[in-house]
């Protein structure tokens, strides 16, 4: 039993913090279907927590259950260690929580860089007429925040294109742009839905090294959702399993995998 104050260490040595967020006993339904029922677990603090399961397990709903997108008719949401009221997403992201989507979510007309500034939206405090004639505190805000992007740009490897349309960009190169926005709001918790979908081997093996070192060098709590089993078990601290909109399990990739339950539901055969 994880010991939720002090938080644990992972099988490779990790000091993994307290709990940063808690779901406790979410039901959520659209009319007269229950998209989640009854579901609680925790994400902690510079944990890479991972959400799967079958097509139509409530996956999708309950990350926009954590972004805000959602409020649960039943349970509550206590992100560091107070209940959440119902926000809207734009609150949600203001206390620290930024997503990626599982259909990209960029402006095509604009570029990479133009992209990735929207990122930093939360962090811009002058006003309309000061950005306008850009000068004085709006300036040295833009610049501050440009010098920001530009660093999330270098860690991504994507400074060859940072004035290139994202239209005229590749898939892979799309998710990533996307991962560089949410990353620009400097995020406390991340949540990254599906962010292999549709990549080759070669693009999967470049986000996962990113996205093990956004966790290692910037500290950033990861929740995501994937189908990838190869990706979740190897990137993953703690994994929970959904199916039909309930928890079927719950704890280290180890322990998921021979978990006959999940096994039955999911995964089919045990993964190795």
């Amino acid at each position: 039993m994880l010991d939720q104050s002090q938080g644990y260490v992972t099988a490779d040595g990790r000091q993994i913090g307290g709990v940063l967020m808690e779901m406790k006993d979410i039901t959520l339904r659209f009319g007269g279907v229950t998209a989640i029922k009854d579901i609680s677990f925790d994400i902690h603090e510079g944990e890479i927590r991972a959400i799967i399961g079958p097509n139509g397990a409530g996956k999708s709903s309950m990350l926009n259950v954590i972004s805000g997108f959602y409020t649960p008719q039943e349970g509550e949401v206590w992100y560091k260690g107070a209940p959440r009221p119902a926000m809207k997403p734009y609150e949600v992201a203001r206390m620290g929580v930024a997503r990626t989507f599982q259909n990209i979510a960029l402006f095509e007309g604009m570029t990479v860089l133009d992209n990735v500034m929207t990122g930093r939206l939360n962090h811009m405090k002058a006003g309309i007429l000061a950005q306008a004639i850009w000068w004085g505190k709006a300036r040295d805000e833009e610049i501050a925040n440009r010098e920001h992007v530009e660093r999330v740009i270098d860690f991504l490897e994507i400074q060859s294109i940072r004035k290139t349309p994202v239209g005229r960009l590749p898939y892979g190169l799309k998710k990533r742009v996307e991962l560089a926005r949410a990353l620009a709001a400097e995020p406390s918790l991340l949540l990254l839905d599906e962010p292999m979908a549709g990549m080759n081997v070669e693009e999967k093996e470049d986000m996962s090294r990113f996205i093990l070192d956004v966790n290692d060098e910037f500290g950033t709590t990861i929740a995501l959702i994937e189908h990838d089993m190869g990706v979740v078990m190897d990137l993953s601290d703690r994994v929970v399993v959904m199916d039909y909109g309930k928890k079927i399990g719950d704890g280290t990739p180890d322990e998921v995998r021979n978990d006959q339950t999940v096994i039955d539901a999911y995964l089919g055969v045990p993964q190795e």
